[in-house]
């Protein structure tokens, strides 16, 4: 069985910054994409950041130059450093994990985390 477990949301002031972090824990071969998705109330699921395991990212144009993600390969953690938080950005924030091979049985298979809330507000 894999989980994704997730942290480090909260409420931040604008002008702030935050780190995300998600472990996928579980009998784990590999992952290919790790990423971050975000939905505000009433609204749809939108992609923050996606990394493959060789290191190439994407980012929506909306967190260019103030959000970095990374991961740690050896540890299949993915992390989200958010600088210069807007209250825009306030939504709950979920954890992927795209095309992971589970290391008895080989499927390959697409996760998610339970989210954890950011909040940007004085």
């Amino acid at each position: 069985q894999v989980q994704l477990v997730e942290s480090g949301g909260g409420l931040v002031q604008p002008g702030g910054s935050l780190r995300l972090s998600c472990e996928a824990r579980g009998s784990i071969f590999s992952i290919y994409v790790m990423g971050w998705y975000r939905q505000d109330i009433g609204k749809q699921r939108e992609l923050v950041a996606t990394i493959t395991s060789g290191g190439s990212t994407t980012y929506a144009d909306s967190v260019k130059g103030r959000f970095t993600i990374s991961r740690d390969n050896a540890k299949f953690t993915v992390y989200l450093q958010m600088n210069s938080l807007k209250p825009e950005d306030t939504a709950v924030y979920y954890c992927n994990a795209d095309r992971l091979r589970e290391r008895v049985t080989s499927r390959i298979r697409n996760y998610w985390g339970q989210g954890t809330q950011v909040t940007v507000s004085s």
